[in-house]
């Protein structure tokens, strides 16, 4: 299939980044069915739409009945087989490599043949993933960043599975969003995380020695280096806990100590501080 017949879109979870990726397809005029495995989560999830929806109605980005039309394009189910008829599916589930694994092995047995499974995973290897289907040169790597409405690229991941064609209509299909790819080799972090993360925990560790304050430190790094945010401020919007399983899956496979998540993001997580989505992480948020 070509990237410009795809008109309906699988997306599998619809949190922070699913969320984001439903509402960059639906915009684009294509139909999504996103599925999560509660109604609750069903509903969670149409709220961060709507909310981002509404966002963009208030800046003047889209009109009022675009918004309504683009909400007409999404749908959420709890059953796998809803996907049945999609094509194509972009896995966002959490960030774990059992739960992504058990999700490929499902899409496989539900997905019509010849469709393209692409996950948004920022760590796990690709090939990990196709090997558990029967279409592994239909399976490639396509991790979006957050928010995802605003952020302009998306990495590709072939792994030594993925065909040619398959790396093509990923390429077009980003294109069809309007984002720029970059195309990556299989190798846990890829290119963003496998640079970022190295960053990121020496901001931690900075904090932790009660080397400069977290203020300090972020503002060094906006002012200094001309970031839009602080390395502290970015591990809240990503989330603690999705920071440390990033930062497991780096360590377990290149063995670089730069990459070991720092003792604090670890207890920080255990007490449930994880960032903006709980209220509090690095910093307190209303």
């Amino acid at each position: 299939m070509r990237a410009e017949d795809v008109r309906a879109v699988g997306v599998v979870g619809c949190g922070l980044m699913g969320s984001g990726i439903v509402e960059v397809c639906a915009r684009a005029g294509m139909a999504v069915r996103y599925l999560e495995p509660t109604v609750e989560l069903v509903q969670a999830g149409r709220g961060r739409i709507e909310a981002s929806l509404g966002r963009a109605v208030e800046r003047g980005k889209l009109a009022e009945d675009e918004r309504a039309a683009v909400l007409a394009r999404i749908a959420g189910t709890t059953e796998p087989e809803d996907l049945a008829e999609v094509d194509l599916v972009i896995e966002a589930a959490t960030e774990d490599r059992e739960t992504k694994l058990e999700v490929f092995r499902r899409l496989d047995g539900v997905v019509r043949p010849g469709v393209v499974l692409a996950s948004n995973t920022s760590s796990i290897p690709i090939v990990e993933l196709a090997a558990v289907t029967r279409r592994p040169e239909l399976v490639c790597g396509m991790h979006f960043f957050n928010p995802v409405p605003v952020m302009g690229l998306i990495e590709l991941v072939r792994a030594i599975t993925t065909s040619e064609e398959t790396m093509a209509f990923a390429r077009a299909f980003g294109a069809r969003l309007g984002k720029t790819t970059v195309e990556s080799g299989d190798r846990a972090g890829f290119i963003v995380n496998r640079l970022l993360l190295p960053f990121l925990n020496d901001a931690v560790r900075m904090l932790e020695e009660g080397f400069a304050t977290r203020e300090d430190i972020d503002a060094a790094v906006r002012l200094g280096l001309n970031h839009p945010m602080g390395p502290l401020e970015l591990i809240d919007l990503i989330g603690l806990d999705t920071t440390l399983a990033i930062g497991e899956v780096l360590y377990e496979e290149l063995k670089d100590p730069a990459c070991a998540p720092p003792p604090l993001l670890r207890r920080m997580v255990a007490a449930g501080r994880l960032g903006r989505k709980s209220g509090r992480g690095f910093y307190e948020y209303g």
